[in-house]
C-alpha cells in the first residue's frame, strides 16, 4: 500500500496507458473509487468487496468506503459502506477477511467487524501501540491475524518512514488479541496468509522480502521476488502462493522455490483478491482508482 500525491492529469494518463492491456486481459472496473485498497470475495453473496481509503493512508478522517461491485464488472453500490455516516466508523480501510458472516476490516490501529450480509458494524478491537494495520487474513478457530506495517506516511519526509511497531498480531473471536511475531527490523511486513499446517507467510513493502514463520514463530526466510514493494498474498489450491509488487508493476507467483509473472505492466497493485468460483484474481489499482478483475 502505497500514498503518493499525484495531479488529475497524471492519474488520467496512467489509466489510458493501463487500460489498453487490461481490458484485453480482463474486466477494468471503473467507477469514483478513492485509492481502492483491499477487494474481498463475498461467496455468499457472489460479490466482490473493495475498501477505500479515501485521503491519506494515517489519517483519522471517518471518511473511508467500502464498495460493492458484481463479478461482472458492474459497480453495485459505490458507498456501500462509508464513514461519514454515523453508525459507521472507518477512517482509512486497508485489509479484509472474511470470517462466517462477520467482514473483518483493518483501519489504522483498529479491526474493525461488520454483519453480513447488511454491513450493521459490530464491535472494533483496538491493537493498542499498532500504528498502521494493513493485511488481514483467516485463521483457526475463528480468527483473524493481521500485521502492522510499522510506517507512517511523512510530508516532511516525502514517503513513508518507520516507526518500529513491525509486528503481526492475532485478533481472537472474543475480542481478544495477541502478539505472534514482532520484530522492528521486520521490512515493514503486510499480506500474510496462515496456512492449514500453521505456519505463515508474510511478504513485506519495505525490504521486498518473502519469509515463513513455523509454528514455533521462528522466521525462515524465503527466496526473494524479482521486485519489492510487496502487498497483497493469496494462496492457490496448489499451495502456491500470489502476490503483489508495486516496484515490479507485476503480480507474482511462487511455486516450488520459483517465481513465475503472472500479468506485468499494472499501476500500483494493492491487496489483491481471490474469487476460487471463477478462478480470478481481483486487483485493487490503488493510484489508477479502478478495480481489475483478472482471469488465471
Amino acid at each position: 500500500m502505497k500514498s503518493i500525491r499525484l495531479t488529475n492529469a497524471i492519474v488520467a494518463l496512467m489509466g489510458v496507458l493501463f487500460c489498453n492491456q487490461a481490458l484485453a486481459a480482463g474486466i477494468l472496473v471503473e467507477g469514483e473509487f478513492r485509492r481502492p485498497e483491499s477487494v474481498a470475495y463475498y461467496a455468499a453473496e457472489d460479490v466482490y468487496l473493495v475498501t477505500n481509503i479515501n485521503g491519506s493512508p494515517d489519517l483519522a478522517d471517518d471518511n473511508g468506503f467500502i464498495s460493492k461491485i458484481s463479478p461482472e464488472g458492474e459497480l453495485l453500490e459505490l458507498k456501500w459502506l462509508d464513514g461519514t455516516r454515523p453508525e459507521v466508523h472507518l477512517d482509512a480501510p486497508k485489509g479484509t477477511a472474511i470470517v462466517g458472516d462477520t467482514l473483518y476490516v483493518a483501519d489504522m490501529d483498529n479491526v474493525h467487524r461488520f454483519k453480513l450480509p447488511g454491513g450493521k458494524q459490530l464491535s472494533s478491537v483496538n491493537i493498542k501501540g499498532s500504528v498502521f494495520l494493513n493485511g488481514l487474513t483467516t485463521g483457526e478457530n475463528g480468527s483473524v491475524y493481521v500485521s502492522d506495517s510499522g510506517m507512517t506516511w511523512s510530508v516532511g519526509e516525502g514517503g513513508f518512514v518507520s516507526t518500529t511497531t513491525d509486528a503481526i498480531y492475532q485478533v481472537h473471536q472474543d475480542s481478544t488479541y495477541s502478539v505472534v511475531y514482532q520484530d522492528k527490523d521486520m521490512g515493514w511486513p503486510n499480506g500474510l496468509i496462515k496456512h492449514e499446517n500453521g505456519e505463515m507467510t508474510v511478504v513485506t513493502y519495505g525490504t521486498g522480502e518473502a519469509f515463513r514463520l513455523d509454528k514455533s514463530g521462528k522466521r525462515h526466510n524465503l527466496p526473494k521476488p524479482p521486485s519489492g514493494a510487496l502487498d497483497g498474498l493469496v494462496e492457490m489450491e496448489d499451495g502456491s502462493w500470489i502476490t503483489s509488487s508495486w516496484s515490479g508493476k507485476a503480480i507474482y507467483r511462487y511455486k516450488d522455490g520459483n517465481y513465475s509473472i503472472v500479468l506485468d505492466k499494472v499501476q500500483s497493485p494493492s491487496d489483491i483478491g481471490y474469487d476460487p468460483k471463477r478462478n480470478r484474481l481481483l486487483i485493487p489499482l490503488f493510484m489508477v482508482g479502478k478495480v481489475l478483475i483478472y482471469p488465471l
